[in-house]
């Protein structure tokens, strides 16, 4: 599932295809602060740091301190997926945080970082090459601490490490996470770090065209929980739009299918974006557009981003975010 010279020939063209007809796109708007946010931590976990706790159907217990560590990867569920390579479990210090920290030890990950499972391994590669050198960053107006990390990690791993690690969550399958919701008016969020959560006060507010990803159990978030739901709020018509998107594209960009797959399970492409975060997705879709997610795969979505406008965006990612797995 390498991504060849040939293929990105074939999508460029694909989405030039695409756009000879039309008029040129309107220019794109900065991304929102909305789709990255940032908060000062609130502990959405308070309790003894010593106390062994735990989540729901798994047997095992660890400290709250331990869900601070980043180079020791919270293992709720270990029956589920493979043994994992060291650098999953426990990171190389100083530089490099397990990876299982973030992205969990099956790969399941979390909406402020990424689902691995099932992503190609030689997608995760190529992934982690251009955020070393840069040419992968995030279009987010203010600093961005999960990018830079990952950077910062991209930058010191070792490529046998890095091979470990994108081989082993290749073979792992990802599981349904998100449960996606259209609505005009939404539960009154806050954030929690980097996530939103429900504000335990209660309440209501308009989600004017946002699209935000929500911890249905913070607490099991933040215990690092690969099985806990999270709630995608998204305005009403947006999944009809997105399947619209896939299926058949527009007069300026080619269907998302094309590339990715009629299901979005991925393709010779393109790789697989069913069931993943959508709160991922369209900060993705951002980059691409910002031109802050450039290398030697990323010509082809820039060249399709430019073509769609910000609610297509929202439903494209929403639709993906819907399928199943």
């Amino acid at each position: 599932m390498s991504v060849t010279r040939g293929t990105i020939a074939l999508c460029l063209a694909l989405a030039a295809a695409g756009c000879r007809t039309a008029p040129p796109a309107a220019a794109p708007a900065a991304a929102p602060a909305w789709a990255y946010p940032r908060s000062a931590p609130v502990a959405a976990d308070p309790g003894d740091p010593d106390e062994a706790v735990g989540v729901p159907g798994s047997p095992v217990r660890i400290a709250r301190r331990d869900f601070e560590g980043w180079f020791t990867a919270p293992d709720w569920f270990p029956a589920a997926h493979a043994p994992p390579p060291a650098v999953v479990t426990r990171g190389v210090p100083p530089d490099v945080y397990a990876c299982g920290y973030c992205h969990t030890p099956g790969g399941q990950g979390r909406p402020e970082n990424a689902a691995l499972a099932g992503l190609p391994a030689t997608y995760i590669r190529s992934t982690l090459a251009d955020m070393a050198s840069g040419e992968r960053r995030s279009a987010a107006p203010q600093p961005d601490v999960p990018a830079a990390r990952m950077a910062r990690i991209a930058a010191h791993a070792s490529a046998a490490d890095i091979d470990a690690a994108a081989e082993y969550f290749a073979h792992e399958r990802l599981g349904t996470r998100v449960v996606v919701h259209e609505a005009a008016r939404v539960p009154r969020l806050r954030v929690y770090a980097m996530l939103y959560g429900y504000d335990p006060a209660g309440g209501d507010e308009p989600l004017d065209g946002r699209l935000l990803e929500v911890a249905s159990d913070i607490v099991r978030h933040e215990r690092h929980d690969e099985r806990v739901l999270y709630d995608l709020y998204v305005p009403p018509g947006s999944l009809a739009r997105g399947a619209t998107l896939v299926r058949d594209g527009t007069v300026r960009a080619p269907a998302c299918a094309t590339c990715h797959g009629a299901d979005l399970r991925g393709a010779a492409v393109g790789p697989p974006l069913a069931g993943r975060f959508g709160s991922y997705l369209l900060r993705q879709l951002l980059a691409f557009r910002a031109g802050t997610r450039a290398g030697g795969h990323a010509a082809p979505m820039q060249a399709v981003v430019a073509g769609l406008s910000f609610e297509d965006l929202v439903a494209a990612s929403a639709y993906a975010a819907s399928l199943p797995p």
